[in-house]
């Protein structure tokens, strides 16, 4: 089997890649077995000063991995670029916090001692999407590095060049062979890894299908996984917002990537005594975005990155045509390249497909609500529950809002974005468990209790 990267702006192909054999997969597994032993019994101080040195070559090298992104999935290259610096802020904080996140933590009880131990579990295999190339990939092996585990890493496949590029940090950056491996291999191979029990956990980004598969697999096989699937986040606009700055963020916040991010904003629940301002403030802005060649520094949204995403997002706006909806169409066509042109539908229905699936493109559904019971009701009406936004003047009023939102993370007055140092993960279909932050460390080790009596 071929793994291929093709350009999504040029249509042309980057990259050919022969995919790995499951023969080829345990060969690797065993050698990433043998690594464990060593690079688990360094202390967490030596550990991190190589997750420190990853931070440096991702920032000396930083143009270099943008390019590479925006030709794989076509991200404008401003984006891409942050996504690589981001990555970088990763490292830092792991390398300067993982010590004391990891250190025993001693319990008084009747015995001599009692204390809690975080001890890794061996090799954790991580699956991730296309969307943030680099961003997933490290937000899923930094942790578990960092915590004594060694990683194998299942990118998606056409992405292949991105994946290579992250082994390759790790190298430069001096980590001892087999700590960190890429695996060029189709979805079935990664299956059949955890369905022969040839890794101790599994850490999954990626659709709902994907995950549920995942996790009945790794629940069978009595391996701890974590699973972050997504959602149809909502952003609330309470009649006392501001309106432009909420329009501002709204832009920012659905049209990222070109609306391609599990976090994007993708139902807009405003109050009905605001909508026609935010609608107007919304549609102002939309205009003023660019769209064209990725590589433009001048570019907001680029193409999308595969062409078959094109046909599902077309799909969803004639569904919302079906329903009722007239949506409204941004920016001239292009000739070449996987291009889907920004839409905003307003007047959306909850029954439409815009409104309760999870859309990885730029379409703006915009859903009116009589009062603030009424959007908390819409919010939660879905199956998803990964981020929520809400804008309004009145903090605490805000605040008890949040409460009510049934997510993960809750922004207010600002958009939904992963943080080193912050927890990230989702409720209900969006998934189980968090990464990043003292949560996301925790994950992929064994926390062990020491009891010594004299």
């Amino acid at each position: 089997m071929k793994i291929k990267s093709v350009n999504p702006y040029t249509e042309e192909v980057n990259w050919t890649y022969d995919a790995l054999s499951f023969g080829d997969c345990e060969d690797q597994v065993k050698k990433s077995r043998d690594t464990f032993s060593g690079w688990s019994s360094l202390s967490v101080e030596k550990r991190t000063r190589y997750i420190a040195r990853a931070a440096e070559v991702l920032r000396q090298n930083k143009r270099v991995y943008a390019e590479i992104i925006t030709k794989e999935m076509g991200k404008p290259i401003r984006q891409s670029v942050g996504e690589i610096e981001k990555c970088a802020c990763l490292c830092d904080y792991y390398a300067e916090n993982s010590t004391e996140f990891l250190k025993d933590e001693v319990v008084e009880t009747e015995a001599e001692k009692s204390y809690v131990t975080f001890e890794p579990l061996g090799i954790i295999l991580g699956i991730v999407p296309w969307d943030f190339p680099f961003w997933q990939a490290f937000r899923f092996a930094v942790p578990a590095l960092t915590a004594g585990n060694v990683c194998l890493l299942k990118h998606a496949s056409n992405v292949p060049m991105s994946a290579l590029e992250v082994e390759k940090v790790f190298t430069e950056a001096g980590l001892p062979e087999n700590v960190f491996k890429t695996l060029l291999i189709d979805s079935k191979t990664a299956m059949e890894i955890i369905d022969e029990d040839l890794v101790d956990g599994v850490s999954i980004t990626g659709s709902q299908g994907a995950g549920s598969e995942v996790g009945e697999l790794a629940g069978r096989m009595i391996k701890p996984f974590v699973l972050e699937l997504g959602g149809s986040d909502p952003f609330i606009v309470l009649e006392d917002a501001d309106i432009d700055r909420a329009a501002q963020f709204a832009i920012e916040s659905r049209f990222l990537n070109a609306g391609q991010s599990c976090i994007a904003a993708k139902r807009f629940i405003v109050v009905e005594d605001v909508v026609v301002d935010f609608i107007e403030a919304f549609e102002l802005h939309i205009q003023e975005l660019k769209i064209g060649d990725p590589m433009d520094e001048e570019t907001d949204i680029g193409p999308v990155a595969k062409k078959e995403c094109i046909d599902i997002l077309e799909k969803i706006l004639r569904d919302a045509k079906r329903k009722g909806a007239e949506p409204h169409v941004y920016g001239e066509e292009h000739a070449k390249g996987f291009f889907f042109r920004p839409a905003l539908i307003p007047a959306a229905s909850v029954d439409m497909k815009a409104c309760n699936f999870e859309v990885c493109g730029p379409i703006a559904p915009v859903i009116i609500a009589r009062n603030e019971d009424e959007a908390a009701e819409i919010a939660n009406s879905t199956e998803f529950g990964l981020g929520a936004e809400i804008w309004s003047a009145d903090l605490e009023r805000a605040e008890r809002l949040a409460k009510r939102i049934r997510a993960g993370f809750v922004t207010i007055n600002g958009m939904v974005k992963s943080d080193p140092r912050l927890p990230f993960g989702g409720v209900k279909k969006s998934g189980i468990g968090r990464e990043l932050s003292y949560y996301g460390l925790k994950q992929f080790v064994n926390i062990k209790t020491v009891v010594i009596n004299k």
